[in-house]
């Protein structure tokens, strides 16, 4: 689609729905591979589950079992039913999502502060707040082995390709570590200040790196060069993604409102307005469809919890 006809998607589809979902602010939220299921994690210890059903989210579960804040999980990508979540309270959990059960606990060395989930899904990587990294092995739920990192490490990923480690750093740097064996290849320097989020477009062409210079950063794979910058946030960035097509980036931050640009030229498409900071987004798999939380209060200044779903048929 050209950016006309994008633009024109989206003043067509601009309408946002929300749900509640925790008692609390929501850290993350996630879609599963066939984008029939969204999970979200919260502060209040719990992982939520709902349904999509043609434009519509049903809360269908609440994963319970965790003692600290869930501050990021991700779906496996070969089982649209199991997902995984870091929490503060030193552990990795593996949930079915069918029965909203754990299935396995993995005990870590620290406070878990962001995870992700290999592509071919052979493993797990969770960071703690010590700058640790544990590699889980997937067939037993056991830590294969850990990483420490001497800088600030933000986002943790593989590449499409499960060859490459990546990680953003307190330096502003994008450190890439050969995978297994986590030899440091490169470290890349695109940002003046704290380097956040690193997300990669589904065909592995590009990765957007965030940062607290309220810079996006789109980097070439293959060349690892920065081929275009968007600077339309004002506040650190604190979350992006790339839509399911690789045409969109969605990029938010403590701006009322989340930018989504044009991968191909980096013009704008649209703004989604937000009535408090965005700290968390996630396009659907297969569709225009954009989840998102904000650090939203209720009527009585208490965490609203709630995850809302940009994208819909405005109505006529």
């Amino acid at each position: 689609m050209s950016v006309a006809q994008l633009q024109q998607h989206f003043k067509q589809n601009s309408k946002s729905k929300e749900y509640s979902a925790h008692t609390s602010k929501v850290h993350s939220v996630a879609w599963n591979k066939d984008g029939r299921k969204l999970a979200s994690g919260s502060y209040d210890q719990t992982a939520a589950v709902f349904i999509l059903d043609r434009d519509k989210l049903t809360k269908d579960l609440t994963c319970k079992g965790h003692s600290d804040s869930v501050d990021q999980l991700c779906w496996s990508p070969s089982n649209s039913e199991v997902f995984a979540t870091a929490s503060g309270d030193k552990t990795v959990r593996i949930w079915d999502a069918r029965s909203g059960k754990s299935t396995s606990t993995i005990n870590t060395k620290g406070e878990n502060i962001n995870i992700c989930w290999s592509p071919n899904g052979s493993c797990i990587a969770v960071g703690n707040k010590e700058d640790l990294v544990t590699f889980i092995d997937t067939k037993t739920f056991k830590a294969r082995n850990h990483e420490q990192f001497k800088v600030e490490v933000n986002e943790i990923t593989w590449n499409n390709t499960n060859d490459l480690f990546f990680l953003t750093t307190g330096l502003g740097t994008i450190q890439i570590h050969s995978y297994p064996d986590m030899k440091m290849i490169q470290s890349l320097y695109g940002h003046t200040a704290n380097c956040i989020c690193i997300k990669f477009d589904p065909s592995g062409k590009y990765f957007a790196t965030g940062s607290a210079d309220a810079v996006v950063n789109l980097w070439d794979t293959n060349e690892l060069v920065c081929v275009r910058t968007l600077s339309r946030l004002d506040w650190p960035v604190r979350t992006l993604g790339f839509s399911h097509n690789g045409q969109l980036l969605a990029s938010a931050s403590e701006d009322l409102f989340i930018d989504i640009s044009c991968v191909k030229t980096g013009e704008k498409i649209c703004e989604v307005p937000c009535d408090s900071p965005t700290f968390t987004l996630a396009w659907h798999p297969k569709l225009k469809l954009l989840a998102y939380a904000c650090d939203d209060k209720d009527k009585y200044n208490r965490d609203a919890g709630s995850v809302r779903l940009f994208g819909l048929p405005n109505e006529s």
